[in-house]
């Protein structure tokens, strides 16, 4: 299993048309971005095709790759991921033309729409704060920063499969907490 700086790599080689690194990389690396692909499209035919346009982009946009902070994976991931709503984005129908509309209604919410949204939205914030403390900056680190799972077992020096259990009880007792 590659590390992340073994992707790291490959990723910079691609940058400079290294074939044998694209090959790697596509060797270590499909069997993910597949599933992103599936998973999004729903069709596995579809999905294959696309991770075959994603690897030609990520052939064409190596060179774009700054090594950050962030995981080479998150990278690539967010290509295929980007490249797969993409194909659902291009399934809708042409724009509706809204000068043959007339009067459309005004779909903006009204003020107690707003009110209750809000008044929700810090309801929730109450019911994470009465978790723990390392258990409600796990939530928000994976729901309300986006980070992987893997992220948050780093951050928080636990195994994986501990942060997968902490995410999931935290969120059915949120469930449990938070009126319907």
């Amino acid at each position: 299993m590659l590390t992340r700086n073994d992707i790291t790599n490959l990723i910079l080689q691609t940058g400079v048309r290294d074939r044998a690194a694209f090959d790697l990389l596509y060797k270590h690396t499909c069997a993910k971005l597949f599933g992103v692909c599936l998973r999004i499209l729903g069709d596995r035919g579809e999905a294959e095709e696309a991770l075959q346009e994603v690897y030609a982009k990520i052939w064409t946009k190596a060179d774009r790759y700054a090594v950050s902070g962030l995981s080479p994976i998150s990278w690539l991931v967010a290509v295929a991921r980007n490249h797969s709503i993409d194909i659902i984005r291009a399934r809708r129908p042409a724009a509706f033309d809204l000068s043959a509309a007339g009067d459309i209604a005004d779909t903006t919410p009204w003020a107690e729409e707003l009110l209750i949204e809000r008044d929700q939205t810090a309801l929730l914030e109450r019911c994470i704060d009465n978790l723990s403390e390392e258990k409600a900056a796990a939530i928000r680190g994976a729901y309300q920063q986006g980070m992987s799972y893997a992220e948050l077992a780093k951050r928080h020096n636990v195994p994986l499969n501990t942060m997968r259990t902490w995410l999931r009880r935290s969120l059915i007792k949120l469930r449990e907490s938070f009126p319907e």
